[in-house]
Parts: structure tokens; sequence; C-alpha cells
């Protein structure tokens, strides 16, 4: 399995930190950022890079815009979630649109996720 730390994706990362979606804005600046569990935006996983990810979780979020539902789109993803499912990770999808037009319900689904991540680590001990 290759390293979770690749270096040459760093600089495309902080690119994208400072190029967040509208809605990658939203759920970071409304929600992500002072949930209880941290979490990063923008990680390097690998030879990805995540929207939002939880070490303590376990948990990767991934907002998808419209082009993730093209035919293409939807292989690429298959493998990337496969890939990082290879670390122990979880990983949620979740529409742009619904993060626009349902920003709580995406909120209390991504801390029912965090919740059930949480627990299933506690009981492994």
């Amino acid at each position: 399995m290759q390293s979770k730390h690749n270096k040459q994706l760093v600089p495309f990362a902080k690119q994208l930190r400072k190029e967040m979606t509208k809605e990658e804005r939203h759920l970071w600046y409304d929600f992500l950022r002072t949930h209880p569990v941290r979490f990063s935006r923008q990680k390097v996983l690998g030879k990805y890079i995540a929207d939002f990810y939880s070490a303590e979780a376990k948990l990767v979020i991934e907002l998808d815009g419209s082009q993730h539902y093209e035919d293409v789109n939807t292989e690429k993803d298959a493998e990337r979630t496969a890939f990082l499912e290879g670390y122990g990770l979880t990983i949620i999808r979740i529409p742009n649109n619904e993060v626009s037009r349902n920003f709580r319900g995406v909120c209390e689904y991504i801390d029912a996720a965090v919740r059930q991540s949480l627990s299933q680590k506690s009981e492994d001990f």
C-alpha cells in the first residue's frame, strides 16, 4: 500500500484550499471547521486529495458536482473509494446541490457518520 503522504500533491492541495467551491466553503466555515471532531480540508491521502478528512473518525467526505455522475467519472470515483477504503477509511459522498438545498440535513448526516465511526472504533478495543 502506498504511503498516505504524497509530497508531490501538497502544492496542489494548498491551491485547492484557496480555491474551494462555494459548497466546500459553506460546509467548512459553517460546520466542519468548528466540529468537535477535527477535520482537515483538501487532505493528501496517497495519490488523491480528499475534500475533507477526519483522522480520528477515519472518515473522508467528498462533495460531488454534476461531473461526478458521468459514466467515466463514476468509475474513477469507485476506484478512488476503493483505494481510500484500503486505508481503513469510510468515504461518504454528498452532492453539491444537497449542501445548497439541505444544509442542515447534510450536517446531521455527517455528524451521524462521525458518531457511528467513533462508536465502531471504541468497540474494536
